[in-house]
């Protein structure tokens, strides 16, 4: 089974719609909040690189989504 990595922030309505969507189709998935993790926001910098959008989606390891229907969410330094 493929594992399944949602980053984003609590504050981003786009990472609240993506993580509905994930539950509405019953998909397992682990669910990081990059402003309050600093070890969440180390992988997902080491996934996505300089990229500073959220929400997030990682599959085993790669970057399948960058934001949610085309919108998301700036992080910052």
């Amino acid at each position: 089974m493929a594992s399944l990595e949602l980053y984003g922030t609590a504050s981003c309505q786009y990472t609240s719609e993506m993580r509905e969507w994930l539950e509405l189709r019953r998909m397992a998935f682990e669910e990081f909040d990059v402003e309050r993790d600093p070890d969440a926001r180390r992988r997902l910098r080491a996934v996505a690189g300089t990229e500073r959008t959220v929400p997030v989606l990682v599959r085993d390891g790669a970057v399948i989504q960058v934001g949610w229907q085309g919108r998301g969410c700036v992080i910052g330094e």
